[in-house]
């Protein structure tokens, strides 16, 4: 699985990281999220998708590799 995060887009809600905390981080300054691992394993996919499902400007996209 690969992540896509459109940090453009983020509006820093935060939801992706209460979602998957070991994938996704806010950074300190203006809150927008950065990935803290691109290609996460199968064991993270479920909390991954729901980051992706809870995330309010659309701007987590997970791809099958």
């Amino acid at each position: 699985m690969k992540i896509e995060l459109d940090q453009d887009v983020c509006v820093g809600s935060g939801n992706c990281v209460v979602a998957a905390p070991d994938v996704f981080d806010q950074r300190d300054d203006d809150g927008i999220a950065f990935l803290i691992e691109e290609n996460p394993s199968a064991e993270r996919e479920s909390a991954v998708k729901e980051a992706e499902a809870m995330c309010p400007a659309l701007a987590i996209r997970v791809h099958k590799k």
